[in-house]
């Protein structure tokens, strides 16, 4: 379980974020100059929403101070390939996802490390491990960023290969994201049992409403249909992998996941059950 931990996990993270990359160009980057009104709302509602609705469903369940952490770094993950898969799957704007997803996974190199390092100690205080604001940030560099970037560069620069290699990129990215659930599932399993019937509800409970008000505000921001759907998206969907690492990260536990990472497991499994009754809505409107 230590080298699942320690070596599997952050490879899997690079190569899921590697296969993020590969299908992004420059242009993805420039469209947020472009069609600056789309991409401020969903950058706001993902680094702002996302966490104060997160808070507020911690607080309303009463979840304990790790399992609360673990709900927090979900919160504070930028979304993914599912957010990008998702959207084209709701007829939304694949376009405005992308660059939502490559931009905010960038930032989030910065955002994550300072407010996961506030969320430990907010909610574990004397008993929070101690958190490495630097080490943290340089290690969401390592297994987030560079391997976006590098994914762009094989884009930009070998178009043909990348074009190869996304579409196995995608699915080796699928089934590790399915092994590193379930490992943490089978981990804490007597953890998730006893948990599940208040982690659960309070996992929709956050999909349900971050969809919802994502959906909402851009509706009333006057964005268009298809970029509103896809505002909802990148709210309520978000990297449970990378949720599960950054546990790994700052627990330091290295035999067995730890307690925070659960939420992020058990978020890989309910996400969908939200995420796709929505997709169904948004392709019949």
């Amino acid at each position: 379980m230590d080298t699942l931990i320690n070596v599997v996990l952050p490879i899997s993270l690079a190569i899921i974020m590697l296969s993020l990359g590969i299908g992004l160009t420059v242009a993805d980057f420039r469209r947020v100059a472009t069609r600056p009104r789309g991409f401020a709302v969903g950058a706001a509602c993902q680094l702002v929403l996302l966490p104060v609705a997160a808070y507020a469903v911690v607080r309303a369940f009463g979840l304990g101070p790790e399992l609360a952490v673990g709900v927090m770094l979900i919160a504070l993950c930028p979304g993914g390939v599912t957010s990008n898969m998702l959207s084209r799957l709701a007829r939304g704007d694949v376009a405005l996802s992308v660059s939502l997803t490559a931009v905010i996974s960038l930032v989030s190199v910065l955002t994550v490390p300072i407010l996961a390092a506030w969320a430990v100690v907010h909610f574990m205080g004397d008993a929070a491990p101690a958190v490495n604001v630097t080490a943290l940030g340089i290690a969401m560099f390592v297994i987030t960023a560079l391997p976006v970037a590098l994914g762009v560069l094989i884009r930009h620069f070998a178009p043909g290969f990348a074009n190869r290699a996304e579409p196995v990129l995608t699915r080796v990215a699928t089934v590790l994201f399915v092994v590193i659930v379930l490992a943490a599932l089978a981990g804490n399993w007597s953890l998730f049992v006893d948990n599940l019937p208040r982690l659960g509800p309070a996992l929709m409970t956050l999909n349900v409403v971050l969809m919802l008000a994502g959906l909402g505000i851009a509706a009333a921001l006057g964005l268009g249909r298809q970029a509103a759907r896809t505002v909802s998206i990148e709210t309520g969907v978000q990297n449970a992998t990378l949720g599960i690492t950054l546990a790994a990260l700052i627990s330091g536990q290295s035999e067995g996941f730890s307690t925070m990472a659960l939420p992020a497991a058990v978020y890989g499994i309910t996400m969908y059950l939200v995420a796709l009754p929505f997709v169904a809505w948004f392709r019949r409107g």
